[in-house]
């Protein structure tokens, strides 16, 4: 399994987020409880977006899977970097 780090940028509809959020949080704890998702959280400064960590095997089921957030299907992302990560330490690292 590779690790991904994901930034998502979120457009402007503030309203429409807070609407959908707890559906995107549900959505969000079934792939940490299926093991896909490491972590994931907001910025709280600068432009609104979250930094999200998955594993997956690779880049295109990874696409794939984020194209069932609610918050991707609502069109509430604006933009999705995805990256390989390679984490060497701490607790998400599978070989030291």
């Amino acid at each position: 399994m590779t690790t991904f780090a994901v930034r998502y940028t979120y457009d402007e509809r503030a309203d429409v987020r807070d609407t959908v959020r707890p559906e995107h949080r549900a959505w969000l704890a079934q792939q940490a409880d299926a093991g896909a998702l490491l972590g994931s959280g907001p910025f709280t400064d600068g432009d609104p977006g979250a930094l999200l960590v998955f594993r997956a095997t690779d880049e295109a089921a990874l696409r794939l899977l984020l194209a069932q957030d609610p918050f991707a299907r609502e069109g509430l992302v604006a933009a999705t970097e995805v990256r390989v990560w390679d984490v060497v330490l701490g607790p998400w690292a599978t070989t030291v």
